[in-house]
């Protein structure tokens, strides 16, 4: 992830943020990802990848909680347009996922539509609770792109193009300390092979052993994210 290894570094490139790009994609746009982020103010995924005009589908919710419209949202890119990459992107210090916890365990409804992202943050507070640990808040924000990339993975419109190697879908979790992205699988699915332009995911999780094929205009946008 070339991208944020600027941002965490300070020598961001600010690619695709000028007039011919701008002109470029105005009549057609092929994002190269689609990235399901929470709607901190502090986790702007166009930023934390050092990324441009036309080169991400972004979709943020509270927690990154996925409903019917989000998940239609994130099928979108690889349904349409062969987008090959999806990317869930928790962070450090959620506040809705630390509202939801606190909701969850002390049985206080959040007021309004917030009871929404609660409920659907319900499974991850479940499993924080199953694993317990020193920060039951982190975990379960952990959980919670672990439970939404496993749904997106096994998606029955999703499933197939994983399964014919045209898609990943992983997990990623940022740091607002450091500005670093932390991925799922460990080895993140931008390493390509130009040899023969196909990325290559995995470390025995469950998407190990995909080999995603990645259109030109892809692979000319490798070291962007």
């Amino acid at each position: 992830m070339e991208g944020n290894k600027r941002w965490v570094s300070g020598d961001l490139q600010h690619p695709d943020r000028d007039p011919n790009r701008r002109q470029l994609v105005a009549q057609e746009q092929q994002p190269f990802g689609t990235i399901l982020s929470c709607i901190d103010s502090r986790v702007p995924p166009e930023l934390l990848f050092d990324t441009g005009l036309g080169d991400l589908y972004v979709m943020r919710t509270g927690g990154e909680a996925v409903g019917p419209v989000v998940t239609g949202s994130v099928e979108y890119g690889p349904m349409t347009s062969g987008t090959p990459l999806i990317v869930v992107l928790g962070h450090q210090r959620c506040g809705a996922v630390k509202a939801a916890y606190y909701s969850l365990r002390d049985g206080k409804p959040l007021s309004g539509n917030l009871q929404a992202i609660v409920k659907a943050l319900q499974p991850a507070y479940e499993q924080a609770v199953r694993e317990g640990g020193a920060d039951p808040v982190e975990t379960m924000a952990r959980a919670q792109v672990k439970l939404a990339a496993a749904d997106l993975r096994s998606n029955q419109d999703l499933a197939p193009l994983v399964g014919k190697g045209a898609l990943a879908v992983v997990g990623a979790y940022y740091s607002l300390d450091t500005g670093e992205v932390e991925s799922w699988p460990a080895r993140p699915p931008d390493w390509l092979d130009e040899s023969n332009g196909r990325y290559q995911v995995g470390d025995g999780r469950p998407s190990v052993g995909v080999h995603v094929n990645v259109p030109a205009r892809v692979r000319m946008k490798r070291d962007s994210c």
